[in-house]
């Protein structure tokens, strides 16, 4: 295999031209705000301002198990962050994210409201203030963090690298294509020798490691990322696809899966959530 556009880098990067690509528009090399704008504030305890995305995802399906789980504390107002037009560049959203990603949360339960950005930090957080869905016996509780850290530093290479250069680079590269679907078929092979062992990701009790790989490594084995299911061959992950359809049918995921999104019918999907009825009238599939 040859390279025919070769390249070589400067002494010193600049920021010069566009990177291309789909999310072109919003990618830049510096983190302070690009505008003054304050965040909405609604009547529960737990704000969140977030994009129904992976990373999202994982917050809205956590929040919706633990009030599944009679936690009436858990209710919370989730705000819909439009990174496509830049919402997260806002000097509101960046007092809370510094990063300026999603998601973001805003615990105001207490007398000083708390921030907490980084999707496993929000998980965990919920995790502990309820006391649910994160084992308390050490060995147990290990395992559980070990998989959600692995989520946590793995997925990258899923999204930011295959889902970049297959689905989203202004042009197809085979080097980066092959070198990230062969991290991403490993780590689906992780997957399945684990699931293979163990009911669930964790062990044999359903935790926030399960909800939070749900999202990035469930819908890739339903083939529903980057149209690259039969790219992937993610049927050959037997035990992955009987995991990721248990997870898809709990009610609580498929409530969460649908908050802070807008593409689709109308009727799949919730652009902001502000109460229990706002599902009524929705197809969750």
């Amino acid at each position: 295999m040859t390279d025919s556009s070769a390249y070589t880098p400067p002494k010193v990067w600049s920021w010069d031209q566009p990177s291309g690509g789909t999310f072109a528009n919003i990618n830049r090399p510096v983190a302070s705000p690009t505008h003054d704008k304050e965040l909405p504030v609604g009547r529960h305890p737990l704000q969140l301002y977030s994009l129904g995305t992976p990373n999202g995802v994982k917050v809205t399906i956590m929040l919706e198990e633990l009030l599944a789980l009679g936690h009436s504390g858990a209710e919370y107002d989730a705000w819909f962050i439009n990174i496509g037009k830049g919402d997260q560049f806002g000097s509101g959203f960046v007092d809370i994210n510094p990063n300026a990603k999603i998601p973001a949360m805003l615990d105001r339960s207490g007398a000083t409201p708390i921030r907490i950005f980084e999707s496993g930090a929000i998980l965990m957080h919920l995790a502990e203030k309820f006391g649910e869905l994160l084992p308390r016996e050490a060995g147990a509780r290990a395992e559980c963090l070990s998989w959600l850290f692995w989520q946590m530093g793995s997925a990258p290479f899923v999204g930011g690298g295959f889902g970049h250069f297959y689905a989203y680079a202004p042009t197809k590269i085979e080097y980066a294509i092959n070198r990230y679907a062969m991290e991403t078929k490993r780590q689906l092979d992780v997957l399945d020798r684990r699931l293979a062992e163990s009911e669930y990701v964790a062990g044999d009790t359903y935790t926030l490691a399960d909800i939070a790989i749900w999202p990035w490594y469930g819908i890739v084995a339903q083939g529903k990322a980057y149209n690259a299911g039969e790219f992937l061959n993610v049927q050959e992950y037997t035990h992955l696809q009987r995991w990721t359809a248990m997870i898809a049918a709990r009610p609580a995921v498929k409530r969460g899966r649908i908050v802070n999104t807008s593409q689709g019918d109308a009727a799949t999907v919730l652009i902001e959530r502000h109460a229990a009825s706002d599902f009524n009238g929705k197809i969750l599939g």
